[in-house]
């Protein structure tokens, strides 16, 4: 295989993972902001290694009152003219 179409398949594949990483936020925030909190919190024992932990911060969501009004996903929960009836 040459180093063109290697490049060009790498290439491929990390614009198809970021197109998942996309629609998954979009449209399933609740189950991304459990899957960042299950993978950051290993990272963020006391004891680990220093890069480890920041790497941990970085993984993690942020806290619920600073990730703004709703569940991170429509941020319509509060308006009264979004609902509809059932």
């Amino acid at each position: 295989m040459s180093l063109s179409l290697l490049l060009q398949y790498l290439v491929i594949g990390l614009a198809v993972l970021a197109s998942a990483l996309h629609v998954a936020s979009s449209r399933f925030p609740a189950g991304v902001r459990r899957l960042r909190v299950s993978l950051a919190l290993p990272l963020l024992r006391t004891g680990r290694e220093p890069w480890l932990r920041a790497l941990g911060r970085r993984i993690a969501p942020l806290p619920s009152a600073l990730a703004g009004d709703g569940c991170g996903g429509c941020n319509s929960c509060g308006s009264e003219g979004s609902q509809t009836p059932r």
